[in-house]
């Protein structure tokens, strides 16, 4: 059921629903993820992406992403391409952590009764095992994931949670370090807040319209308790 607003809250917030991206996002994990495209590509023989490229495809499904980094590599190379990719990730994943910063943010945030979710690149498997930290339990109210919903820049990540929580577009905001997740939520008819400091570089989310390009957590943090 819906959180039962204090009259104040609800007239004040702008936003009822925030949908945050995960990696590059709230994780710092864009650099290790770009390694592990770029060493499972050359374990299956491909032309090895640059950093840029390889990053670019981070937020997409992962088969999606592998196919889009390594273009020469064949489909039915795809299953051995998707295992190394894992293999790589599983050996570094104890090296990721969250944002500095990202726990107070989030915190704030759900004082003032946002609903608080994540619409993610990555696996159902992969993000539960990420939200067994002790430090997330509770702060989340739900996900989605591109293995069980469509890929990003598709919209329906959004739609599903918005009508999970009757949530109308105009009362949702997606934020995200990719273009990926700012198309998904132009897409959706849903606002968006861009963040530099993960992905994809700053120039590439102007024409998507974003409400606000946040450079560090904490200027993502004080955007938000002004303007969410």
């Amino acid at each position: 059921m819906p959180h039962l607003l204090h009259p104040e809250i609800a007239r004040v917030r702008q936003f009822d629903l925030i949908a945050f991206d995960w990696d590059g996002t709230l994780f710092d994990s864009t650099a290790i993820i770009t390694r592990c495209i770029q060493n499972a590509v050359r374990d299956v023989g491909g032309a090895v992406p640059s950093d840029k490229d390889a990053a670019y495809v981070i937020g997409m499904g992962l088969m999606e992403a592998l196919a889009h980094a390594a273009p020469d590599v064949p489909v039915d190379k795809y299953p051995q391409l998707g295992a190394r990719y894992r293999h790589h990730y599983l050996s570094h994943q104890s090296d990721i952590s969250l944002f500095e910063g990202v726990l107070s943010l989030l915190a704030d945030l759900k004082a003032r009764q946002h609903w608080l979710t994540v619409a993610t690149g990555k696996s159902r498997r992969g993000l539960n095992d990420a939200l067994q930290a002790v430090e997330l339990k509770g702060l989340f109210d739900a996900s989605r994931t591109a293995d069980e919903t469509a890929g990003k820049p598709d919209p329906r990540m959004l739609h599903e949670l918005m009508r999970e929580f009757d949530v109308a577009p105009e009362r949702t905001l997606m934020i995200g370090d990719t273009t990926h997740d700012l198309q998904m939520a132009l897409n959706a008819g849903c606002a968006s807040v861009a963040v530099s400091y993960g992905a994809h570089e700053p120039e590439a989310f102007v024409a998507l319209q974003p409400r606000f390009i946040a450079h560090s957590v904490g200027s993502l943090h004080r955007w938000l308790l002004d303007n969410a």
